[in-house]
């Protein structure tokens, strides 16, 4: 029987959110309507007011322990961005988030350095493909790509090939489809587990998606529309598993880390896929946070810390 944890219903209830959570929420949705519209930016425009800091995340200092290397994929040469310290217990390939659209690995390095200083494990980020210039299957083809080239290598260049793959948001998504790629097209499963904050599974838009409205907390629903709108041709199906890979069969999967605030507009994204996830036979824990906003472990306070040290946790029993 597979090892199934979901949390407990008074997890939901609102007088569960700190008052420091609450500060911080209402902080992010002031910051973010005192802006332009970020859509009415080119995505050119939109990324550089990121990497600046503009926006609801926080700028993310450089680590001077990266190094960026290039492999070859099958749309052109793969950008990965290394951390690793001398001799890891394990690899931890992620894929960042931003709605296919936005975001680069380099943004989350003092996440990164953490899990590497804490958790003894060397980080490889993939710098793949953004949309709308480049949309489905580009991105999806880059992380198979990153991953196949991981599974090759990473024994003789980290000297260990124990593997986790993971991300935030849509690199939650891509790290999903990314498994269902190496079932079902290369008949492998090396990862040993999949570490999923905040993914978005379903592409036709989950209820809290969908109903979420416009509130500006990080993510709304203008937002996931406009995203899935630029990274997925008209043409293409919205449940196909490639796309939607809640529609995907899922046995065979590594055990898996759900993790998602319950102010996150695609909170019901991992309320629905954990359980299909376990149905499938797969180890799977479901962990929400009250009060938490999209992606919150990005966010400075007691909650993120809260939501790090889980993942931590995960990583450390994954790779034991």
């Amino acid at each position: 029987m597979p090892r199934v944890v979901f949390p407990p219903a008074d997890v939901f209830d609102a007088s569960a959110v700190s008052p420091q959570t609450r500060a911080l929420n209402e902080k992010i949705v002031k910051l973010i309507e005192t802006e332009p519209d970020k859509w009415t930016f080119e995505p050119a425009v939109m990324r550089a007011r990121r990497r600046q800091g503009i926006g609801p995340f926080p700028r993310a200092k450089a680590s001077e322990r990266a190094e960026t290397i290039e492999i070859d994929g099958p749309h052109g040469p793969i950008p990965l961005r290394i951390i690793a310290p001398d001799s890891p217990k394990g690899v931890f390939l992620h894929i960042h988030g931003g709605g296919w659209v936005l975001g680069a690995p380099d943004e989350q390095d003092p996440r990164f350095e953490r899990f590497v200083d804490n958790c003894n494990i060397a980080i490889v980020s993939i710098d793949y493909r953004l949309a709308p210039e480049h949309p489905y299957p580009q991105p999806n083809d880059d992380c198979e790509a990153a991953a196949l080239w991981l599974i090759r290598t990473a024994k003789e260049r980290f000297g260990t090939d124990r593997l986790v793959i993971g991300g935030e948001s849509a690199g939650a998504h891509l790290s999903v489809t990314t498994l269902l790629r190496l079932r079902d097209r290369h008949g492998i499963m090396p990862f040993l587990g999949a570490n999923l904050v905040a993914g978005c599974y379903d592409l036709r838009l989950t209820p809290s998606a969908a109903n979420w409205g416009t509130e500006n907390l990080v993510l709304n629903t203008p937002d996931i529309t406009n995203f899935v709108r630029c990274y997925i041709p008209a043409d293409q199906p919205l449940t196909d598993p490639d796309v939607s890979p809640i529609f995907a069969d899922l046995s065979g999967l590594p055990p898996a880390l759900f993790t998602v605030g319950t102010r996150d507009a695609l909170l019901d994204d991992s309320l629905f896929m954990a359980p299909r996830w376990a149905a499938a036979g797969n180890d799977t824990e479901l962990a929400v946070f009250p009060g938490g906003a999209h992606v919150f472990i990005a966010f400075p306070g007691d909650l993120a810390e809260q939501g790090l040290t889980k993942i931590e946790a995960f990583l450390d029993t994954t790779f034991a």
